[in-house]
C-alpha cells in the first residue's frame, strides 16, 4: 500500500513539473483568424455618398455661423454653400450697401488689412476673377480692371487721347542712361522689365470704402429656417471720388471665390477684434456670422429699380430700406403660429 501511494505521488509530481516547464518555455499558438466583415450592399458604390457629405453639399447659407458645414463648392457657383432649388419655399434677391467707415464695419477696414486691399491684390496675383457686374457672366481682363481703378485726371495739363497713343504710359527709355545699359547687360528679361508699366494713379484701398453685396434671402423648407446666401460682392467708387458725381461700380466678385481667397490668406484677410488681439477672425467667418452693418438698396422687382428710384429720393429710399427689412422679418415670424 505504501509503495502504491509513493508511486502515485511521484507520477503526480512529475506531471506537475512537466506542465510548469512547458508553461515557462511557452509554445507558439496559432492566432485565431477572423474574417473581415463585408460592407452591406447599398446600391451602386459610384453613386453612394454618406449623409455627412450630402449635408455639406447642401448645407446652410452664409448666415449659419460656427455650425455650418465646410465650404465645398466649385468656382462655377457663386454661393459658398448652395442650397438645392427643390428645397426652397421662398426666395428674394436683395442688394445691400456697406459703408466701411461705420463703427461696426471698422474691423473689416483696419489699417493695411482692408478688405478692399485684399481683393485688389488677389486680382493682381491672378487668384480672383473680376466681373463686369453682379450677374457674373462677363469677366474683366486685368487691363480693364486696372483702368477702372484709375483715378480721373484732375490736372489741366493731362495728355490727350492722341498723345496717349503716341507716348503711352511707359516709363522713360533707358537708351540714354549709360549706367542702366551696364546694369541690364546680360540680364534676362531686362527688356520686359523696362517696358512693364505700373499704374501709379490707382485708388488707394482706404478710398474705396463702399461695397455692394448681392444675396438671396431664402427659406429652406427641409430645415425650416431662413438663410442669407451671399452671391456677390462689388467694389464701388464713392461719390466723393467719382468724376460723374454718382457711385461707380468697379467690378463684382463671386462670393465662393472670395471665400477661397480669404481662407488662403488668413494673415491678411482678418476681421480685427479690438477687444482681444488673440481672437481676430477670418473675413469669411465674419460674413458667416453677419458681423457687419448694412442697409438694403434694392429688392428684386420687375423694373429692376432700386429703392431710391422707386421712392423718388435718397431720403425716402432710406426709409423704404428700413421698411423692407422689417417686412422680411415680419414675413419670417408670421410663418409660425403658437
Amino acid at each position: 500500500m505504501n509503495k502504491l501511494l509513493i508511486l502515485v505521488l511521484s507520477v503526480g509530481i512529475s506531471v506537475s513539473a512537466y506542465a510548469q516547464q512547458k508553461k515557462a518555455t511557452g509554445t507558439p499558438t496559432k492566432p485565431a483568424q477572423t474574417q473581415p466583415a463585408l460592407p452591406k450592399a447599398t446600391g451602386n458604390p459610384a453613386n453612394t455618398r454618406s449623409a455627412a457629405t450630402q449635408q455639406s453639399a447642401a448645407g446652410g447659407s452664409a448666415n449659419g455661423g460656427a455650425n455650418q458645414p465646410a465650404t465645398t463648392v466649385t468656382s462655377g457657383n457663386a454661393s459658398a454653400r448652395p442650397i438645392p432649388e427643390t428645397d426652397l419655399m421662398y426666395k428674394k434677391v436683395v442688394w445691400r450697401g456697406l459703408d466701411l467707415r461705420e463703427k461696426q464695419n471698422k474691423p473689416m477696414f483696419s489699417v493695411n488689412k482692408e478688405i478692399t486691399k485684399v481683393i485688389i491684390e488677389a486680382v493682381k496675383r491672378g487668384e480672383l476673377i473680376p466681373y463686369r457686374n453682379d450677374s457674373m457672366t462677363t469677366p474683366l481682363s486685368n487691363n480693364e480692371f486696372s483702368v477702372k481703378l484709375t483715378k480721373p485726371d484732375e490736372s489741366g495739363d493731362a495728355m490727350s487721347e492722341e498723345e496717349k497713343k503716341i507716348f503711352g504710359n511707359a516709363p522713360a527709355a533707358e537708351e540714354d542712361d549709360v549706367f542702366a545699359k551696364l546694369n541690364n547687360k546680360g540680364k534676362k528679361g531686362a527688356t520686359a522689365a523696362a517696358t512693364q508699366t505700373v499704374n501709379l494713379n490707382e485708388f488707394f484701398p482706404k478710398e474705396l470704402y463702399q461695397l455692394e453685396m448681392k444675396e438671396n434671402i431664402v427659406f429652406d423648407k427641409k430645415r425650416s429656417r431662413m438663410y442669407y446666401d451671399i452671391q456677390a460682392i462689388t467694389l464701388v467708387i464713392p461719390v466723393k471720388y467719382s468724376a460723374k458725381g454718382v457711385e461707380e461700380r468697379i467690378a463684382s466678385f463671386k462670393y465662393s471665390d472670395l471665400v477661397k481667397v480669404f481662407r488662403a490668406h488668413p494673415n491678411e484677410a482678418i476681421w480685427y477684434n479690438e477687444q482681444n488681439d488673440a481672437q481676430h477672425k477670418n473675413l469669411a467667418d465674419a460674413f458667416d456670422l453677419r458681423l457687419f452693418s448694412s442697409y438694403i438698396k434694392k429688392v428684386s422687382n420687375a423694373n429692376d429699380d432700386d429703392l431710391a428710384t422707386i421712392n423718388e429720393g435718397s431720403q425716402k429710399g432710406l426709409l423704404a430700406s428700413q421698411k423692407a427689412l422689417e417686412e422680411l422679418i415680419e414675413w419670417e415670424s408670421s410663418l409660425w403660429s403658437y
